[in-house]
C-alpha cells in the first residue's frame, strides 16, 4: 500500500469515518473517495463533505481530493440492531435544551442516590467540550487504568463514592480546551463506551451536552438507551430549549422514552426566611411543561448554596445523610425509578438507533 494511501486511511480513521467510506482510489496525487453518508439530509452531507476538505487541505495539502457524496438508503422496516454495554441493564441519558441549567449537578447527585439506594451505578461524562464530572467526584488528576478482559485491553473506569466514572476530562489538561469536529468527538466518546470494561451496573447515566447536536445523536445510535431524563429551571428561555430536548428524544427516528422532567432551581429560601419562597426564574415552568407535554415531573431542586458549595468541593450534596437536600434528590431519584419501571413493564427494550432521516423512520424493535 503507498504512503499515501496509508496517510489517507488515517485521517479517515482520525475523523472516525472509514466505516462510511466505500472505495479509496490513489492515483497519482490524486484521491477519490466514495463515500456514503448516514443521513440524507442536504446539511449533513455538506457538514461530512467540508470536515473532509477541510482536514485534507490542513494533514494532506499535497493531495488533490475528489469526494463522491452518496446516501444509503436501507430498506424499509430493515431490522437495526442495537449493540448492548455487556453487563448494563439500564442507561438513562440525562439532558438539557439549555447550557447552565445545572444538568451536571442533578446527574451527579441522582447517581449518587441510587448509589446509596443499594444500586451499582457508572456515569458516563458525555459533555466532551466541558467535562465537569472530574471535579464534582474529587478525581481531578486521576486516569482510568488498564485492566484486561478477554485478552483485550480495556479502560477500567475511576471509581468515586461508589460510581463508576469515565470522562474525557481523565484524558485532557484542566487547562486544555477540547477542539474537535463532530467525527472526531463521537469517535473519543464511542472509545469511552466500547473500550471500557464498566462491569455489572444496574444504571449508567449518560451526562449529555446541552442542545441537541452530534454528541446526542452518537448516543442514540451507539447504545440502548431505556429512558431519558430532562433538566431544565423554570425560565422561559430554558424551557423552550427543554421542549426541543423532549422533542427530540421523541422524533419518531429515535423514539427514546422521557421519563421525566426536573425542575432545577426552583425557587431560593433564604436561611433566616425558611418558610419564604422566592422564584427568581418564574414558577412551575418545568412543572407545567411536562403536563403540557404528558411526561412526567420528577421533582424541583431549590437554589440552596450548599449544592454549589459541595459541587465545587467535589463532594455531591446528595452524600449527606437525611438533610433536606439528600432527601429531595432521593425523592426526585425514586420518582425517576417508578417510571423507569412503568416503561420497562409497557414498552420493548429499546435498540441502538440507526439515524437514516430525521423524520418518516420508524426504529427497529426486537
Amino acid at each position: 500500500m503507498s504512503s499515501l494511501k496509508n496517510r489517507v486511511r488515517e485521517i479517515l480513521e482520525e475523523l472516525g469515518i472509514e466505516n462510511w467510506v466505500k472505495n479509496t482510489q490513489v492515483m497519482g496525487d490524486e484521491v477519490i473517495l466514495d463515500v456514503v453518508s448516514p443521513s440524507p439530509a442536504m446539511h449533513e452531507r455538506k457538514r461530512l463533505e467540508q470536515a473532509l476538505k477541510v482536514t485534507f487541505s490542513e494533514q494532506l495539502p499535497e493531495a488533490k481530493l475528489k469526494l463522491n457524496i452518496t446516501v444509503e438508503t436501507p430498506p424499509e422496516k430493515q431490522e437495526i440492531k442495537g449493540n448492548e454495554i455487556p453487563g448494563v441493564k439500564n442507561i438513562i441519558a440525562i439532558a438539557s435544551g439549555k447550557g447552565g441549567v445545572g444538568k451536571s449537578t442533578v446527574s451527579a447527585n441522582m447517581a449518587i442516590s441510587l448509589q446509596k439506594m443499594g444500586f451499582k451505578v457508572g456515569l458516563l461524562d458525555a459533555d466532551i467540550y466541558g467535562p465537569s464530572m472530574p471535579t464534582m467526584f474529587d478525581v481531578v488528576g486521576e486516569q482510568p487504568m488498564s485492566v484486561n478482559v478477554g485478552g483485550k485491553s480495556k479502560m477500567k473506569p475511576v471509581e468515586s463514592y461508589g460510581v463508576k466514572l469515565l470522562s474525557i476530562g481523565f484524558f485532557a489538561n484542566t487547562d486544555q480546551a477540547v477542539v474537535w469536529r463532530g467525527p472526531m468527538a463521537a469517535k473519543a466518546l464511542n472509545q469511552m463506551i466500547r473500550d471500557a470494561h464498566w462491569g455489572e451496573l444496574d444504571f449508567l447515566l449518560v451526562d449529555l451536552p446541552p442542545g441537541t447536536g452530534d454528541i446526542h445523536l452518537s448516543i442514540v445510535q451507539q447504545v440502548p438507551i431505556t429512558g431519558a431524563v430532562i433538566v431544565s429551571t423554570p425560565q422561559t428561555i430554558a424551557l423552550v430549549d427543554a421542549r426541543k430536548g423532549v422533542g427530540m428524544f421523541q422524533m419518531e427516528a429515535i423514539n427514546v422514552p422521557v421519563l421525566g422532567i426536573i425542575e432545577n432551581m426552583a425557587y431560593f429560601s433564604p436561611a433566616e426566611l425558611p418558610e419564604n419562597k422566592y422564584y427568581l426564574f418564574g414558577q412551575n415552568g418545568a412543572k407545567n411543561l411536562a403536563e403540557d407535554l404528558g411526561v412526567p415531573f420528577l421533582g424541583e431542586v431549590p437554589i440552596v448554596q450548599s449544592i454549589r458549595e459541595a459541587a465545587d468541593a467535589g463532594r455531591p450534596a446528595a452524600l449527606q445523610d437525611n438533610t433536606p437536600v439528600s432527601n429531595n434528590y432521593e425523592t426526585i431519584t425514586q420518582n425517576m425509578i417508578v417510571s423507569l419501571v412503568e416503561r420497562n413493564d409497557t414498552l420493548p427494550p429499546t435498540e441502538a438507533v440507526r439515524i437514516t432521516t430525521m423524520a418518516g423512520c420508524s426504529p427497529a424493535k426486537k
